[in-house]
């Protein structure tokens, strides 16, 4: 393959394509000169009695352009050339691009951007010639009616500085707090006269459960409950003669601990204090806490316990129900961030497509970290610039039904 291409080839100049139409929209692909290919397969401009070949080269360097000139058919020294050239691209931007000599060409001080998209105008000039041109050179590029960016539910919003949330989802189950189980049972060893509660029943601190004859002094005394909470165990009944078996279990559900299975890599990024919003499988509830332990051993499957305490009020959230859990992990804000949704793939670059009324351009960007709903970009997109985040796939299809490519 050549190493200096065209700017015609370099942004998918359609020179000869059919006529048929893209899906959504008319790429743009074509040029207001006509597209000839110079010696060095480059796009000529001109004629036999004066003209400028113009080529980009970018095998293992950043994009360049070189302009060889003509003379009757012959190259003209470029000592002997004065060149202008203005790359105009959408947003009101001119890159003015100014050049030195080098070998029998002039090339270009600054580096031609991505895209490569953009009209072309060009002057030039020796001691005895002079040419002006203009022309179109376009890639990834295409223009929409209202009609279609409406019935292709194109979503748009504006490239903005953002603060990225770093998460983990963990899975886990709820467990009872430890400190808010009672387990009830005699004082002393006795027959059981009366029993007030229920297995499901709400108690408060003091209730009275039941009541025992001392089996010694024959006095009748209260069972009661330590704490407030429901009765999960019942395991007597009137008339039972009982000494130190279990009677009662009581366990305050107004706030429960998230129990959390955490693989290292997960477990490197946690500590306590880090807040933690807690969601049932069907995500029908949500409630946030914080992790407030991490256990300092590993079962034989490689992973730790973190757990979290989050309110129960309402006594959603019962033992033994699994669930899942976004722990915040950290946040860093960021100059500029797009949705990842937002992202495509151009010429194997990850781009966005930059809307200008209704025209939408590729943007080949420079990627960061990303939260996994927004990523970081880093360069190749002006702040407050509109880009597509929404059925953006529409338009890379769009823009490459044509057949459009840029050849390296």
């Amino acid at each position: 393959m050549n190493l200096i291409k065209t700017t015609a080839i370099l942004l998918g100049l359609c020179v000869g394509l059919t006529s048929a139409q893209p899906a959504l929209g008319q790429s743009h692909h074509e040029h207001s000169e006509a597209a000839v290919e110079g010696p060095r397969g480059g796009t000529l401009l001109g004629d036999n009695e004066f003209a400028v070949e113009i080529t980009i080269f970018e095998s293992g360097i950043p994009p360049e352009m070189r302009v060889y000139t003509y003379s009757e058919g012959e190259i003209v020294n470029p000592d002997e050339v004065e060149l202008e050239v203005t790359l105009h691209r959408l947003g009101n931007r001119d890159d003015k691009l100014s050049f030195i000599p080098e070998n029998d060409y002039l090339v270009s001080n600054e580096v031609v951007e991505e895209p490569h998209s953009y009209e072309v105008s060009v002057k030039a000039s020796t001691e005895s010639s002079a040419g002006e041109w203009h022309y179109e050179s376009f890639e990834g590029r295409t223009t929409l009616s209202d009609r279609v960016i409406d019935k292709a539910n194109i979503l748009v919003e504006t490239a903005m500085p953002r603060t990225l949330t770093f998460k983990e989802r963990l899975f886990g189950v709820v467990a009872p707090v430890t400190g808010q189980i009672a387990q009830i049972r005699p004082t002393y060893n006795g027959k059981v006269t009366e029993v007030f509660v229920a297995t499901g029943e709400q108690v408060t601190e003091g209730q009275v459960l039941a009541k025992i004859m001392n089996a010694s002094s024959g006095a009748s005394y209260d069972v009661v409950s330590p704490l407030t909470g429901e009765v999960t165990q019942r395991l007597v009944t009137a008339g039972e003669i009982v000494k130190e078996e279990l009677l009662f279990e009581v366990v305050d559900l107004s706030s429960v601990w998230i129990e959390l299975s955490a693989f290292p890599e997960s477990i490197e990024k946690l500590r306590p204090g880090l807040p933690a919003e807690v969601f049932d499988l069907h995500h029908h509830k949500r409630v946030f806490g914080e992790i407030t332990y991490i256990a300092p051993v590993m079962t034989g499957g490689h992973i730790a316990r973190a757990r979290v305490l989050v309110d129960n009020k309402n006594g959603h959230w019962r033992p033994g129900m699994h669930v899942q859990a976004d722990v915040t992990t950290g946040e860093k804000d960021v100059a500029l961030a797009v949705k990842v949704d937002a992202v495509q793939t151009f010429r194997d670059m990850p781009v966005v497509f930059a809307q200008y009324g209704n025209t939408f351009e590729v943007r080949m960007i420079d990627l960061g970290v990303s939260d996994g709903e927004y990523i970081e970009v880093k360069g190749g997109l002006a702040a407050e610039t509109p880009y597509v985040f929404g059925n953006s796939y529409l338009l890379k299809a769009d823009v490459l039904k044509d057949g459009a490519s840029h050849d390296h």
